[in-house]
C-alpha cells in the first residue's frame, strides 16, 4: 500500500517538483480530456481565511479530474469547539480522500496533517503557500522556458508566499533575491535551508534591502500584498516601510528588457505595484493565477490517484 503523503511545505515533494511543473503544463494543454482519473475521490476543502482562487481553483480542479469538493468552514465545525484537532483529522479520514487546509496558522496545518490517514494539502498557512509557489514555477516555465540562469526578484513582506517561493527556486535552479525591509525579511530557517539547497543544485538565494540594487538584471519581478490577512500592521505604517518596494516603471526600468512582473493576488494597486504595471505589456498576473488551477491538479493526481 502506498504511504500516505502530504504536501505543507514545498519540501514534502521536492524530489517531485520538476516532475509536477512538467504535469501541470501537459494537464494544461488537456483540459477538458482527463478522463476523470479522480473518479469516486472525494476532497474536503477546509477553509479558516476567506478565499477567491484558492476555493475556486481547487473545486474546479477535482471536478475536472472526476472527482468532488467538499466546502467546509471551520468556524461551523466541532473543531475549536469542545473536539480536538487531532480527533477531527482522524474522523474526516474515514470520510474522505483528501483534505485541503486553508489555515492561519501552520501548527495547526502540521496537526491536520500528522493525523490524517490520507493527504493533505495546504491551501495556505501563516509560514507557507507551496501550492502558489508551484503555479509560479510553472508561469516561470512557460514564460521564461527555464530556470537556469534566471533571476527572480521577489519585492515587498518577506511572507508565506515569499518562503515557499525561496524553497522552491532553490529547488529548481532558479537564482532569487529576497529584497525586504530588515524587518519583514523572510522566515531565517527558510533562508538559510533554500540556500542550501540552491548552493547544491549551481543556483543562488540571496537577500537585500536595496530594490534598484536587487532589480539589476531581473528576468522576474514579483510582489505581493503589504499586510497578509492576520496580519495587524497599521496601513500608514506598511505603506512607509513598504514604499521603495512598489513594482514600478522605475524599478520595472532596471531589470531586463523581457522582464515578466508577477503577483500572486489580490493585489492593492497603487500599493505593491502599480496600475499600469499591473495591466502592462510585462505582466504576467492573470496567467499565473490560471495556473493555480493546473498547479492544483498536478498535486490532485499525484496525491490522490
Amino acid at each position: 500500500m502506498t504511504q500516505k503523503r502530504n504536501l505543507i511545505s514545498v519540501l514534502d515533494m521536492k524530489d517531485e517538483w520538476s516532475e509536477l511543473v512538467e504535469l501541470a503544463i501537459k494537464l494544461k494543454a488537456e483540459r477538458g480530456n482527463h478522463n476523470a482519473p479522480l473518479d469516486g475521490k472525494t476532497l474536503a476543502m477546509m477553509f479558516e481565511k476567506p478565499s477567491t482562487r484558492t476555493r475556486i481553483s481547487f473545486d474546479v480542479a477535482i471536478t475536472e479530474l472526476g472527482g468532488h469538493a467538499l466546502y467546509i468552514d471551520v468556524s461551523k465545525m466541532q473543531m475549536g469547539h469542545g473536539e480536538t484537532v487531532e480527533d477531527t483529522a482522524k474522523v474526516m479520514s474515514r470520510f474522505v480522500h483528501g483534505i485541503m487546509y486553508r489555515a492561519f496558522d501552520y501548527k495547526m496545518m502540521d496537526k491536520i496533517g500528522d493525523n490524517s490517514s490520507v493527504p493533505v494539502i495546504s491551501g495556505l498557512d501563516d509560514l507557507e503557500h507551496p501550492c502558489q509557489a508551484l503555479a509560479d514555477m510553472v508561469t516561470v516555465k512557460e514564460k521564461k522556458g527555464g530556470f537556469r540562469g534566471r533571476k527572480l526578484v521577489y519585492l515587498g513582506d518577506g511572507n508565506n508566499v515569499c518562503n515557499s517561493l525561496l524553497y522552491a527556486a532553490a529547488i529548481l535552479g532558479l537564482d532569487m533575491v529576497a529584497c525586504c525591509p530588515a524587518t519583514r525579511m523572510p522566515n531565517a530557517e527558510i533562508m538559510l535551508a533554500a540556500a542550501r539547497i540552491a548552493d547544491a543544485n549551481g543556483s543562488r538565494i540571496t537577500a537585500s534591502h536595496d530594490p534598484a540594487e536587487a532589480c539589476v538584471d531581473a528576468d522576474v519581478l514579483y510582489t505581493d500584498t503589504w499586510i497578509s490577512m492576520g496580519d495587524s500592521t497599521p496601513e500608514e505604517t506598511a505603506l512607509k516601510l513598504f514604499k521603495m518596494y512598489q513594482i514600478n516603471d522605475g524599478l520595472l526600468s532596471i531589470a531586463k528588457k523581457d522582464c515578466i512582473v508577477m503577483h500572486c493576488l489580490p493585489a492593492h494597486r497603487g500599493q505593491e505595484i502599480t496600475g499600469d504595471v499591473m495591466d502592462g505589456p510585462h505582466s504576467v498576473v492573470f496567467d499565473q493565477a490560471e495556473n493555480r488551477l493546473h498547479a492544483q491538479k498536478a498535486v490532485l493526481y499525484k496525491l490522490l490517484k
